[in-house]
């Protein structure tokens, strides 16, 4: 397990090139914690007409959701962990877990 901060893990996430990577975050909504299985860059389900506001402003990143089959925000202010690749990373500003 390594520990990164918030910054890198966006990185890696951004930088993943359509690999599934799994993210563990805290919803804003309910406060639950929440696992996904995602990527980046898919085009199902995108109509072309955009997003009507800036996710990075409300830091937020687009990713698409194995599991529920469809484009989900990820609230980036609030990940705990972040698998990619086969290396297991826990977020610096949140305390370490075992798993």
């Amino acid at each position: 397990m390594q520990i990164i901060n918030t910054e890198d893990a966006i990185k890696i996430m951004k930088n993943s090139k359509g690999r599934i990577f799994g993210v563990e975050f805290i919803k804003r909504t309910t406060g639950e914690l929440r696992t996904m299985s995602a990527r980046r860059g898919v085009g199902k389900g995108v109509t072309g007409e955009g997003l009507k506001f800036d996710p990075e402003s409300r830091q937020l990143l687009t990713v698409y959701d194995m599991n529920k089959k469809g484009h989900r925000m990820i609230s980036t202010d609030a990940i705990t962990g972040l698998s990619f690749q086969g290396i297991n990373y826990t977020i610096l500003n949140f305390p370490i877990r075992s798993t």
